[in-house]
């Protein structure tokens, strides 16, 4: 009797082991979320960077007990790339890069290959016109997130042909996210065409007045408040025009701004105004 006893009470132990594991994971998605959106309301960078990190790897942990959630590989891609962003790029490329290809492969799992747009994603940019038509209203975080982190990965190194081949099916995804949902994230979608189309000279690619244009239209949709659009039309359209004086007024606008112009946003504005003061360190290299 002892010995049944012994045994019920393990059996009913592990089983009650295995549902609290269960209801803990099924919890840390919203808890994880939460804490990012805490963070995004953070000012202070370096404890901001700190915490940014030790999120991410928590994440990374959660998602190895449940590789398909699409909440948390949402998550991975957007946390990895904000991370090279807003922490490793300005110091250290070759590092941020890595960081922004792991967001793109997370970013890629939303995306099984067995679906139109997951096959398309993954073959010749031609056939990815035809799955976008497909998509709907509930892909535009998903495509935004990973265009951003495939994007970024491919601005970092030019000169590698590999990646810049993949640039028109990054700038496809990004296009639909600005049809389908120009307000998304600030304007996110122009702020990121902008840069892509400032950032390179005509004869490769680039498209100065139309950046122009995707960088005005950014700043109409944020109201001016999210400062990050200012660095990015200053670092890639005015240095690409040699317009110092535009540089000159995008930088003032964004140290003039106060952080708690958005709440919301308050670290991506502590951000800009970091990234403002670095580009007025390199203002003699860059005009």
């Amino acid at each position: 009797v002892m010995r049944a006893t012994l045994i019920l009470s393990l059996a009913c132990f592990v089983l009650f082991q295995g549902c609290f594991q269960q209801i803990a994971v099924g919890s840390l998605p919203g808890i994880i979320e939460d804490g990012f959106s805490v963070l995004n309301e953070e000012s202070d960078l370096e404890l901001a960077q700190t915490s940014v990190a030790s999120n991410l790897k928590l994440l990374e942990s959660v998602l190895r007990s449940d590789p398909n959630n699409d909440r948390l590989l949402l998550m991975a891609c957007r946390g990895y790339a904000s991370y090279a962003m807003g922490f490793i790029e300005d110091a250290d490329p070759v590092r941020a890069r890595e960081f922004y290809r792991r967001g793109r492969d997370y970013g890629l799992r939303l995306f099984p290959p067995g679906g139109a747009l997951g096959r398309a994603l993954r073959s010749e940019p031609a056939g990815l016109s035809d799955a976008l038509r497909r998509a709907t209203a509930s892909d535009v975080p998903a495509l935004f997130w990973t265009a951003v982190a495939w994007g970024g990965y491919i601005s970092l190194d030019l000169t590698d042909p590999d990646a810049l081949a993949e640039l028109p099916r990054v700038e496809a995804m990004m296009e639909w996210v600005r049809r389908k949902d120009p307000g998304y994230f600030y304007g996110g979608a122009d702020f990121f065409l902008g840069t892509i189309k400032g950032s390179r000279p005509p004869m490769l690619g680039g498209n100065p007045a139309a950046s122009r244009e995707h960088f005005e239209r950014a700043l109409g949709l944020n109201g001016g408040k999210f400062l990050l659009t200012y660095i990015y039309y200053a670092r890639s359209y005015a240095v690409q025009m040699q317009d110092s004086v535009l540089f000159g007024k995008l930088l003032t606008a964004v140290d003039t701004a106060s952080i708690d112009v958005l709440p919301e946003a308050r670290l991506s504005n502590a951000v800009a105004q970091k990234k403002a003061k670095l580009l007025r360190e390199k203002i003699n290299d860059l005009f």
